[in-house]
């Protein structure tokens, strides 16, 4: 591959280029039906909540990827649009059991859970994510679970045996950027190496082959070797699959977009992915941590290894 530019001075950044643009929701998919069906059951989805891109694709094939714990984050990510503050409510008890049912309704045969921080817990929102495992176990027994986990500040040992107790098929969680970038973007709280160290104690905890997973984004001011620097520690530490998407800036309040990646440097990261020997590789635009999971989790399992889209 040719040598690129990876940064850009603020006043040559370029608009938002075509290949970032989206689809409306068609008026004729089943777009409207998942998003009467989930705000019926009182159900927060991090589509919804993080403005993905692709709410309109994912929400019209049918599936959605749920947040438990609420919509507010103790955290104050620089780069995620998801509502930080101090929680007003401890986690439903109920919650768990109407995803389930929702879950069921919609027939997944992969379910994404993910939530926000919530620090203000002692346990950090595990058991309640135990129980959401259980609950989706019990009403789709023949489906797999991904959980897409914060990193359990402080009693990460326990979280994780809490967790990996109920038995996901894929634990997830995302480094988000490079070294470099790691605390500027994420704050004092998050620890690149402690993310690291969680994805690694996660097979050692798990007595059952898990998946794990990790994702990157990029167009905050990393460098494309330095997303590579950062695939090679996330092999290095045992995870299977790696997402790679680009950032979008959700409000002038967030981090300022760095560049626009190409599409020709996504298939380049892909292929640097391909070499470390990730089982599934998914780069692209559009690319988030959960979308086309079910995809993700069949390439690692059978070997198709990576995917750019």
């Amino acid at each position: 591959m040719n040598e690129m530019q990876t940064s850009l001075p603020v006043a040559e950044r370029p608009r938002r280029p075509e290949w970032m643009k989206v689809r409306a929701p068609s008026p004729d998919g089943r777009y409207y039906d998942v998003r009467k069906l989930l705000h019926g059951a009182s159900l927060v989805t991090v589509c919804e909540e993080a403005r993905c891109p692709n709410i309109g694709e994912c929400w019209g094939r049918g599936t959605a990827t749920f947040q438990i714990l609420g919509d507010t984050c103790t955290r104050a990510c620089r780069y995620c649009y998801v509502n930080s503050g101090r929680p007003e409510h401890a986690p439903d008890p109920l919650e768990p059991l109407r995803l389930a049912q929702v879950a069921s309704t919609m027939a997944l045969e992969h379910v994404v859970v993910t939530s926000v921080d919530r620090d203000d817990l002692p346990d950090r929102g595990a058991n309640h994510f135990a129980a959401t495992i259980r609950a989706l176990k019990a009403k789709l027994p023949e489906s797999s679970i991904e959980v897409l986990t914060p990193d359990f500040l402080g009693v990460e040992e326990e979280a994780l045996a809490t967790v990996l107790g109920a038995r996901p098929e894929v634990f997830n969680h995302n480094i988000e950027t490079v070294r470099r970038l790691h605390r500027r973007m994420r704050g004092a709280k998050a620890s690149y190496d402690t993310a690291l160290w969680l994805l690694r104690r996660a097979k050692e905890v798990a007595d059952y082959p898990v998946l794990t997973k990790s994702g990157i984004i990029v167009g905050l001011g990393e460098t494309n070797d330095e997303v590579v620097d950062t695939m090679r520690d996330l092999r290095a530490n045992g995870v299977d699959v790696v997402t790679i998407g680009q950032y979008l800036q959700p409000s002038s309040k967030h981090a300022t977009i760095d560049r626009w990646v190409h599409p020709d440097e996504f298939r380049w990261l892909r292929e640097q992915g391909e070499v470390l020997g990730f089982g599934s590789v998914f780069a692209g635009p559009l690319v988030r941590s959960s979308y086309r999971a079910d995809e993700q989790k069949h390439a690692a399992d059978t070997g198709r290894g990576a995917v750019a889209y």
